[in-house]
Formats: C-alpha cells, sequence, structure tokens
C-alpha cells in the first residue's frame, strides 16, 4: 500500500476527478515530472472563496490534502508534468526555459463548469531547472499569493492561488531562507513563450497541436474553422492589449514582462517584481534588476505590443504555408493591438473620472491630471480615489485630494475644467461618486503591507497574511478598521526595493 493510499479521504470529501488533456499532448510539451517532498509541510493559507467556487473546500482541513499542496503526495489519477517553454527575456532571446520550479499537478472539471488546472509553484527541481534546486521560498511566495488575489478583486484577469504550504527547510539565496510552495489555479498556463520555443528549434510540426488543444479548450468559438489560427490570435493580441490597459489604470508595474510570462489566455502570469505604485511616475521601474527601464510603467503598453509581435513570429508557420502571405497576415494581425489598447485604456481613464461619456476634449483633460500627479509625485490610488469628494455644484477647493497634490493652483485649474466637464453631461454628484469609487481602489498590495507580512511569517506569524487576504478582496470598500492600510507608505518603508529574486 502507497503512502497515499493509506492516507485515505471521507467519501463526503473526495478529491474531484482529474482529466489529461494539456498533459496528453505528450513529452514533447510536458515530461511527467515528481515533486519533491518537503519536511514538515504546514499550510499557512487557504483560499476558501476559490475552494468553494472550485469544489475542494470539504478537504482543506486533511492532512492527505495539505500533502498534496506541499508536492509530497500525488493527486489521484495524475502524474505531475513539468512543461518546456522559450522567451525573450529583458529582450534577448533564450531558446529553453521552462517549468523550472512549476508542475502541473492536476486538470479537473470545477463545481463552477470551469475548467481548472492546479500547478505547484516550488515544488522542486524539474528538467528545466537549470541546476537551480526549483524551490520557492516563503518570501516570494506569500508576494505571488496575495498578489494573484489581489488582482483578481480589481477585475483584473490573473491566475489565481489556492493554497500557500511552508516548511522550515533551508533554501539559499541571497540569504538562508525557509521554504514555501503555492498552488496556483488557473484555466491553463500555456505562454507565449511554449510557441516560440517549437518556433524557434525549427519543430514547426508541433505548433499546430499545440494551438489546436489551446483553441480547443479555451476559444471553442474558433475551434475546426479554416482561419481558426488568425482568428485566436487576433482574440490573444487584443486580450494582451486590454490587460495592459488594466495594469495601467491600477498602476501595477509587472516588473518582469518577459514573453516566457505572457499567457495566452490573457492572464496577469507570473508574480516577481511586480509593485502598485505609491507616489504616481510614470517612468516607474518597480524592478531594480531592470536597470535600463525596459519594463518600466509606461513602456508596459510598448512591451506588450513587442511580446505580441513575437508571438505571432513563433506562429507564422500556422498562418499560412506561403512565408510571405504568413507575415502579412501576421502584420494585421498585430494592427489590432494599438485600437484595442486605445480603447480600453480611454474607457478606463474616463471611468476613473466618473464621466458617463467620452468626448473628444476627454483625453487631454485626463492627461493633465496624470501630468499634475507625476511631477508632485502624487499617491497614484489615493488621488484618484479621493477624486470622487470634487463637487460639480460648488467652485470651493476640493478638499481630500488636494492633500495629495504639490501643485496646487494647477490642480485648481484642472478642478475648474473638470467641473465643466462633469456640468456638461449634467452629472448628479453622489452617483457619481459611487461609480467613481466602485473603479479607484481604496486599498491595494502596497510593498511595504508586503513586506510586513513577509517579516512576520519568518518570525512564525501569519495572521497579517490573512490580514491582508482579507483586506485586497474587498479593494473598493470602506472599512473603517483598517484606515492605516490606505495610507502612503511611511519615509522609512520607501526604500523597499523588489528584484527578478522576489
Amino acid at each position: 500500500m502507497s503512502a497515499f493510499e493509506a492516507m485515505t479521504f471521507a467519501p463526503a470529501v473526495d478529491l474531484l476527478p482529474v482529466t489529461r488533456r494539456y498533459a496528453a499532448l505528450g513529452d514533447s510539451y510536458a515530461p511527467q515530472v515528481p515533486t519533491t517532498p518537503l519536511p514538515e509541510p504546514r499550510l499557512l493559507h487557504f483560499n476558501t472563496a476559490l475552494a468553494q467556487q472550485i469544489g475542494l473546500d470539504a478537504v482543506a482541513g486533511q492532512a492527505a490534502f495539505t500533502a498534496i499542496m506541499a508536492g509530497n503526495l500525488p493527486w489521484p489519477g495524475y502524474a505531475p508534468i513539468s512543461s518546456v517553454y522559450a522567451g525573450h527575456q529583458f529582450g534577448s532571446f533564450v531558446p529553453q526555459l521552462g517549468d523550472g520550479r512549476a508542475h502541473l499537478i492536476a486538470e479537473l472539471q470545477g463545481r463552477d463548469g470551469a475548467r481548472w488546472e492546479l500547478q505547484l509553484k516550488g515544488g522542486g527541481q524539474t528538467p528545466w531547472s537549470r541546476f537551480a534546486d526549483g524551490r520557492a521560498v516563503l518570501r516570494s511566495s506569500i508576494r505571488e499569493y496575495l498578489a494573484s488575489e489581489a488582482m483578481h478583486a480589481l477585475g483584473i484577469p490573473t491566475t489565481r492561488a489556492l493554497s500557500l504550504v511552508g516548511s522550515p527547510q533551508d533554501v539559499v539565496r541571497e540569504t538562508i531562507e525557509t521554504a514555501a510552495v503555492v498552488c496556483r489555479a488557473a484555466p491553463g498556463f500555456v505562454r507565449f513563450g511554449h510557441f516560440e520555443y517549437f518556433y524557434y528549434q525549427d519543430r514547426h510540426d508541433k505548433l499546430g497541436p499545440l494551438a489546436d488543444h489551446v483553441i480547443g479548450e479555451h476559444f471553442p468559438q474558433f475551434a475546426g474553422r479554416a482561419d481558426r489560427y488568425q482568428a485566436w490570435l487576433t482574440e490573444v493580441i487584443e486580450r494582451t492589449a486590454r490587460l495592459m490597459a488594466q495594469w495601467q489604470a491600477v498602476g501595477f508595474c509587472h516588473g518582469v514582462m518577459n514573453t516566457d510570462n505572457f499567457s495566452v489566455l490573457g492572464l496577469t502570469l507570473d508574480y516577481g517584481p511586480y509593485g502598485f505604485m505609491d507616489a504616481f511616475d510614470a517612468h516607474h521601474i518597480c524592478n531594480h534588476s531592470d536597470e535600463g527601464g525596459r519594463y518600466a510603467y509606461d513602456r508596459q503598453p510598448q512591451i506588450g505590443h513587442w511580446n505580441c509581435s513575437r508571438l505571432l513570429q513563433a506562429t507564422l508557420p500556422l498562418l499560412s504555408e506561403q512565408p510571405e502571405q504568413a507575415v502579412e497576415i501576421a502584420n494585421g494581425i498585430l494592427e489590432h493591438y494599438p485600437p484595442a489598447y486605445t480603447r480600453a485604456m480611454t474607457g478606463l481613464w474616463t471611468a476613473k473620472l466618473g464621466l458617463r461619456e467620452t468626448r473628444e476634449e476627454d483625453p487631454e483633460l485626463i492627461n493633465r491630471f496624470l501630468s499634475i500627479l507625476h511631477l508632485g509625485h502624487s499617491d497614484f490610488s489615493r488621488s484618484f480615489r479621493h477624486l470622487s469628494r470634487v463637487r460639480s455644484d460648488t467652485d470651493e477647493p476640493a478638499h481630500g485630494v488636494r492633500d495629495e497634490i504639490a501643485d496646487l493652483a494647477a490642480f485648481d485649474a484642472w478642478t475648474g475644467d473638470y467641473r465643466a466637464r462633469l456640468r456638461a453631461e449634467s452629472s448628479n454628484d453622489a452617483e457619481r461618486a459611487a461609480r467613481m469609487n466602485a473603479v479607484n481602489p481604496k486599498y491595494v498590495l502596497r510593498n511595504h503591507l508586503v513586506q510586513a507580512a513577509i517579516e512576520q511569517a519568518q518570525g512564525g506569524s501569519y495572521g497579517e497574511i490573512d490580514t491582508l487576504f482579507k483586506l485586497v478582496n474587498r479593494p473598493f470598500e470602506e472599512q473603517p478598521e483598517m484606515e492605516r492600510y490606505a495610507e502612503e507608505p511611511p519615509p522609512s518603508a520607501k526604500h523597499i526595493e523588489v528584484s527578478c529574486s522576489s
């Protein structure tokens, strides 16, 4: 009898059955790779709401389930796999990357009827580890666990986080840290880099099966069509453009926008050196490893466009057997990105200002406000949140938001034009404030808040993880007892930096 068979579940808490859909593609895409057990695994946090959605809430307290989430036991009926991919990292092509510390442990249909894949990050070495240890540390695991759920609560497409498991096992980074494993959940984890790998390996026969899998599982409306690859790629490019706009609208910086970190489903993928901006700087670089600022805030839309061009390059053989015609089709697809981004970004900025409709002069109004924030390094989230307090029926100073502004003369002049714009569409102040507060979060996952939770966890206290988890799942709500979490970081916390090791 195996260790797993000896640890049985009661009938009421049986795990969901699994299928092998991505795994069925075979070893060329993702060979079977066993996870490496962790000593003394402990479930530090569990996403009960997501578990209920999938249908896993009843097993949360079971020791065997914790063992599965740690990589110590396999999911019944599924052998873990790790996929290979390539990618452009900081603009340079790396021909082989892959899941260096990630294992897909289950493919299943949830209680909600949706397709879910569960992946452990930090589950041990794989063929793609490149001599690394295959582990994740508690610090980075807390950051990913909280960030993915914060983004989901903001309405931004993202991978999710089901569980956070810790272990006393030492892991050597810049210092000695302890190991942890995050279970990520998503409809799928296929990246731009998966297609790049087979394209640049000249294994073009592998592109079609992978694309057909993605289309069949995630874009069934295109399945079977003669132009399915063109239709699917157009949708991917437009989803990516919309995702970039959503990042910009909440001041989110990814930090490592390599093509191997971009999802063909349009999801935010891989939370390493990310950050929600505090003081607004259009040129903000959240990753101090990014010395050239390639992935600075204001360059994210451009990089999203460039990454899409790399995906289209890697899928040229799918578009036509004639190289010149394939390039022509790809260029036509790529042309969908700029207008898709502009439409999404204009709509988001318009909503953040509480405008019901878009007018020709609105882009200038929006850009003037952003310039005021940029020049004064005003707090991004607080400034937009407080903007809902501006009244259109008075010329009195806009209290609250003025506290965030350095150049009050410029802001007061802008406020006059903003009020005129509101009156032009007969805006109702109370209704507008409600609309604005539903899109301008009061609470975002600021770096200093996460750092405090990390430091407490490293000392053996995990309560702050739960506090932040609950906080960021209600980002738009007034939570009077949590008011201090909406404050800008104290001067002592403004030095916090994150890097590719985060």
